[in-house]
């Protein structure tokens, strides 16, 4: 396979994207939007073409756009977790990796349909999940891309899995905004994401995403984007009708992410916001991941599969698989003027 099949595009008339074999992640995308104006949505992480890139893990040494994840998630550390999960907070399986097979290793492109890119990749022998696929498709009639991803399983098997799409922030603090509609309820993470990168309080519920529990006291409105401090951050979000979008208001456009709430019953909002000081983030990592799961914070597959505070409350932090029928899951990506 040659570098330069590393990579694939597609254009069409109302855009261009590229995929890239590790990860099979989606990103650049230009949209053609209706008024003329061309504008590029998804994020892409500064580091990749820096001196040391190829030495990261997999899943950040070309970190961008759009992907997916089996298992969704990772493994932390045990210590100062409250009560409720501490007793699921698991240790990490030999073989595990963060966000999963997929997000670590080069696919391999698979003949489509004229008009798409379709990937597949192999799982390891020992893994229940035997293969995933996943076929991406620009809509022909619209600044709007469909995808498919399915999931061949060995054995039957429960497994946390998740969308981990990546959205580009203007500069200007709070020149974005969050639209999810209504849902039940929010969760702030249970721990710190990252050490001395804190902003809100921990283990706490929320009903509205402009009034999130603080860690010095009081709310923040977590809908504008991107935030002052710098900070890394997570937030669970329950009962999403299965639309969220993000306006921005410096760039003039709205981008919306579809999904099926029956397999991705969550929504986990990703805040990097500067908070990440380590080489290669350095502090100036600023995107929001806007993420349908069926997980826990994305705590590793051990929290995911066990009676933990989320599944408790009634809400699946695994799906259940069958050999006998891969599953499929479809999604889009759309783009419009504001």
């Amino acid at each position: 396979m040659s570098v330069d099949d590393d990579y694939r595009g597609l254009g069409w008339a109302h855009g261009a994207l590229t995929v890239q074999r590790l990860g099979a992640m989606l990103a650049p995308i230009t949209f053609l939007l209706a008024d003329g104006r061309q504008i590029s949505p998804m994020h892409i992480a500064p580091w990749s073409h820096e001196p040391g890139a190829e030495a990261l893990p997999g899943i950040l040494r070309r970190l961008r756009g759009e992907w997916p994840c089996v298992p969704f998630g990772y493994s932390v550390p045990a210590g100062g977790w409250p009560e409720g999960w501490t007793r699921v907070m698991g240790p990490p399986e030999l073989d595990e990796e963060v966000h999963g097979h997929s997000s670590n290793h080069d696919w391999a492109w698979r003949d489509s349909e004229s008009g798409s890119l379709s990937l597949v990749l192999d799982y390891p022998k020992g893994s229940p999940v035997e293969r995933v696929e996943r076929t991406i498709t620009p809509d022909q009639s619209a600044p709007a891309i469909d995808i498919e991803f399915k999931i061949a399983v060995r054995q039957a098997c429960r497994l946390p899995i998740g969308l981990h799409p990546v959205f580009r922030l203007p500069f200007e603090t709070g020149a974005a905004a969050l639209e999810l509609g209504g849902f039940d309820e929010g969760r702030t993470y249970p721990h710190d994401v990252e050490p001395g990168a804190a902003l809100f309080a921990r283990n706490k519920t929320f009903f509205e995403l402009s009034a999130v529990p603080s860690r010095s006291g009081g709310a923040i409105d977590a809908s504008l984007l991107p935030l002052a401090a710098d900070t890394e951050e997570l937030l669970q979000i329950e009962g999403v009708d299965g639309v969220a979008a993000l306006a921005n208001h410096e760039d003039g456009y709205r981008v919306e992410l579809s999904w099926q709430t029956e397999h991705f019953p969550s929504l986990l909002l990703w805040y990097s916001n500067r908070g990440r000081k380590a080489a290669p983030w350095n502090g100036r990592h600023v995107a929001i991941g806007i993420e349908p799961i069926c997980s826990a914070f994305g705590l590793g597959p051990a929290t995911a599969l066990a009676d933990n505070p989320i599944a408790q409350s009634g809400i699946a932090t695994a799906l259940e698989f069958s050999a006998e029928k891969p599953f499929v899951t479809r999604y889009r990506i759309e783009a419009s003027a504001l």
